[in-house]
């Protein structure tokens, strides 16, 4: 790792905190690696710092078990700059505390940029400004004016105080530090049991330094909870895409048939190798085709005893995950059910929420319609039920 070559060069090191489980966001992994158009959090966050010319060095804290991610997510980036991972403690503040000793450890000295990967849409531009701030002051955050009036509760949630608003604001990461400070800040803080500091600037206010403010940037939103993931992806440039899909099954012996993963009582049963339900066979090949990512019977072919009686929820789940994965969305799954018997419409509604919690969607992205073949055809003599389904979805361009 690069050291002070001359005494008019300042090394520059920036420090990505993605340690953290990000539970509020949802989803099945910490926030950091879930994808937006296509691509990690984490890789959008490392990127602009990867590409700034004045920065030496880029280390990141990872948690424990996450290596596979963090490999993931890099895969795709310029790693010349790429030091560690190094793995976080329970804390941020321990989190950042380690990189920085890894940091030491390889020998650095310098400027540190301490950024959160739940920010992935940092600028060069904030970055250059943290730069330059750092060579002003050992402790330099991005702040934002406040534009709503704040106020301070008690316990029990009654206004204390309306503190004036022209004096407050919200700040930002990356947050730049002399290095030697900040750790030396970190290590008094573990020393003394003082372990619950939210950012780093506060813990350099503890430790008796000013922390000076450069203007932050709006666009450098921290992903929090899911509804930020769903503006953010809204963000992103996305292609829509239309998927058909069909399925047809016999009728035979049987007490019952499935339909959008619901149990409906009937005279007879279905013929097939799983459990036969028609509509989300029919949605399943619609997302694969909205993917061009293959059919139904690719992914789960019917000469694999495994899928014999399967529940067809696990088919959509798992094209409805194909989208989610690709860095996509479902905008709509439109199904027409054509059958004499049962009757759908008792069942609509049941089998609309159904089919959006099988496909992590609102209820009002489901549409179901149902109809008979007026006695003509197998559906008319009554001897299998068919479904056809439409499925809308938007893909990153680059799909």
């Amino acid at each position: 790792m690069p050291t002070d070559t001359s005494d008019d060069q300042i090394l520059v090191a920036a420090l990505l905190v993605a340690a953290g489980r990000g539970l509020r966001a949802g989803g099945d992994r910490p926030k950091q690696y879930r994808h937006i158009a296509g691509r990690p959090v984490l890789a959008y966050a490392l990127k602009p710092f990867l590409d700034e010319a004045a920065i030496t060095t880029v280390a990141v804290v990872i948690g424990a078990g996450d290596e596979m991610r963090y490999a993931d997510a890099i895969a795709d980036l310029a790693t010349d700059k790429l030091v560690g991972p190094t793995t976080g403690g329970v804390t941020r503040q321990e989190s950042v505390r380690r990189g920085l000793q890894a940091l030491a450890k390889s020998g650095f000295r310098g400027v540190v940029l301490v950024h959160d990967a739940a920010r992935p849409f940092v600028s060069g531009a904030l970055i250059q400004r943290a730069i330059a701030a750092a060579v002003e002051a050992p402790a330099a955050i991005p702040a934002l004016p406040v534009t709503d009036t704040i106020k301070r509760v008690d316990a029990q949630g009654h206004v204390e105080e309306t503190p004036a608003r022209a004096r407050l604001v919200s700040v930002q990461t990356p947050q730049a530090f002399e290095f030697d400070r900040l750790l030396a800040a970190h290590d008094a803080a573990s020393a003394a049991g003082q372990d619950s500091f939210t950012d780093d600037a506060a813990l350099m206010e503890w430790a008796g330094h000013r922390v000076a403010t450069f203007p932050g940037d709006p666009a450098n939103v921290k992903l929090t909870h899911a509804e930020d993931f769903v503006r953010a992806q809204n963000a992103r440039s996305l292609t829509v895409r239309v998927g058909s899909g069909y399925d047809v099954h016999a009728l035979g012996p049987g007490d019952h048939v499935w339909l959008g993963g619901i149990r409906i009582p009937h005279a007879q049963g279905v013929i097939a190798h799983s459990d036969g339900d028609v509509a989300l066979h029919a949605l399943t090949d619609a997302l694969l085709g909205a993917l061009a990512d293959g059919d139904i019977g690719t992914h789960f072919p019917p000469s694999d005893p495994q899928w014999r009686g399967a529940s067809s929820d696990r088919f959509l789940a798992f094209a409805a995950g194909r989208v989610a994965e690709r860095g996509g969305l479902i905008d709509h799954l439109d199904i027409t059910i054509v059958c004499e018997a049962p009757k759908v419409g008792p069942h609509r509604e049941t089998i609309r929420a159904r089919i959006a919690e099988i496909a992590g969607i609102r209820i009002a992205q489901v549409a179901i319609k149902a109809t008979t073949s007026e006695r003509l055809g197998f559906t008319g003599r009554g001897e299998g039920l068919a479904a056809f389904a439409t499925a809308t979805v938007r893909l990153p361009e680059s799909e």
